[in-house]
């Protein structure tokens, strides 16, 4: 593979310095916009099991397959989202995307009210919000780096998780409180809401936003077909040796935490009895890993390297989760809460660490021209593995019951730091500087 050059005119030349975040008002929207689409999505992750299990009386395998059509569409369609996200402004494309989901997320309440929803309606919404969440998070993960600079890019990741984060820490409990006072479907309109109140602030985004270059820099003739744009993000990521091991770890975490969340909320539900609130408050006192790992990722990272601070952080996900895996179900109730509360904890820490450093490392060594190819392609790679470990899960819960395809999964993700631990990850010292987001020669294999 011969080494990418941004075709950005100003990408060789030193760059003009930005002003902080906090006074950059094109991010304050941005990060408006994401605060507010958390936490109404909090709320949707704990009602839609919950209708599902409690309102539709879903069996293990039927719940387990509400999270492969969530996240089928990264499969199917994930690479070709990459090429138009790479063609296309990203703004407009997370303004349609929002508003296409708003639209979706209100059918479950209205069917509800009529008497009609049914298991098959809540996959089908599913899926079409999976598809536009597809296109909007490649589109958002592309947008950020032109909106805020590649030196600002840890910064910017790091307060987009506090946003998702705090959400964590919020969501769950106001989740389990606002099931517990409005029936479940109709708790799925505070994420429809969210949506639209997300659109809103995209909208007022004023930063100019220039046609992306489909050449790269020198070639001629006409652009290249749909097939060779997908081939070209591919074999950018699978030949950097960066982006493949990052890969690797992140798609075996995602293929085996889906084994476990496949089965985790009919488990805690059903077989520990642990109710709707105990269930929200644990993942609420353990959202608060995640918030303290998003307002800590950027200092560790400079106290530890980039690539300590990756391996260390895959590392702390998945071991607690063996305890609750082993845990009766005669166990107290404040058992059970604090163990599900310390897998929380770690995992959320871990994850939102690792995130940051490695969604940053990503964006400041890809070209401008292919970021939307470079993000769909780690997610097809990552997140078309969650599909494949919740349908597996699901199965498995339904074969050998929730509690052995829960210590599976969890023993098995504890073993994924492996991948960037054994790679060249673990020696990046410093993020890559801004002029320098180029891989050389050595950074790839041979086309």
């Amino acid at each position: 593979m011969t080494p990418e050059r941004d075709p950005d005119p100003s990408a060789d030349a030193r760059p003009t310095p930005r002003p902080a975040l906090l006074r950059q008002p094109d991010f304050l929207k941005l990060w408006t916009a994401e605060t507010v689409s958390q936490l109404g999505t909090q709320v949707t992750g704990l009602a839609i099991p919950f209708v599902a299990i409690e309102l539709l009386n879903a069996s293990t395998f039927e719940v387990g397959l509400l999270n492969v059509v969530d996240f089928l569409p990264f499969l199917l369609i994930g690479l070709v989202a990459g090429v138009w996200v790479d063609r296309l402004r990203r703004r407009p494309i997370l303004i349609v995307g929002d508003l296409g989901r708003a639209l979706l997320l209100a059918t479950i309440p209205l069917a509800y009210a009529l008497n009609a929803l049914t298991i098959l309606q809540l996959y089908c919404v599913g899926f079409l919000v999976g598809s536009l969440t597809v296109f909007f998070d490649v589109a958002y993960q592309s947008y950020l780096p032109s909106l805020v600079g590649r030196e600002h890019l840890v910064d910017g990741n790091g307060k987009l998780e506090i946003s998702r984060s705090a959400a964590a820490v919020l969501g769950p409990g106001f989740a389990g409180l606002l099931i517990g006072i409005v029936k479940a479907p109709f708790a799925i309109l505070v994420d429809a809401a969210s949506y639209l109140g997300s659109a809103f602030f995209v909208f007022l985004i004023r930063r100019p936003e220039p046609v992306p270059e489909r050449h790269d820099e020198g070639a001629k003739g006409p652009p290249p077909g749909m097939r060779a744009e997908i081939g070209e993000g591919l074999r950018y990521v699978v030949g950097h040796r960066f982006l493949r091991s990052i890969a690797a770890c992140t798609a075996s975490a995602n293929f085996l935490g889906n084994m476990a969340y496949a089965v985790l909320m009919v488990f805690a539900l059903r077989d520990m009895d642990m109710g709707i609130e105990a269930v929200g408050l644990a993942f609420s006192i353990g959202a608060i890993g995640a918030l303290a790992g998003a307002l800590l990722a950027a200092r560790i990272a400079v106290r530890l390297g980039v690539g300590r601070t990756i391996v260390i952080a895959a590392a702390l996900g998945d071991p607690p989760l063996v305890l609750f895996a082993l845990v009766p179900a005669t166990a107290p109730i404040a058992l059970k809460v604090g163990l599900l509360a310390l897998f929380g904890v770690s995992s959320g820490f871990g994850v939102v660490v690792y995130n940051v450093n490695q969604v940053s490392l990503r964006q400041a060594i890809t070209p401008t021209r292919l970021q939307g190819r470079m993000n769909a392609s780690m997610r097809w790679f990552v997140w078309g593995t969650i599909p494949i470990g919740a349908l597996l899960g699901g199965t498995l819960g339904t074969l050998i019951g929730t509690r052995a395809t829960l210590l599976i999964a969890a023993i098995g993700g504890s073993l994924t730091f492996l991948l960037v631990l054994l790679s060249p990850v673990r020696a990046i010292r410093e993020m890559p500087p801004a002029a320098a987001y180029a891989p050389s020669a050595e950074d790839c294999l041979p086309t």
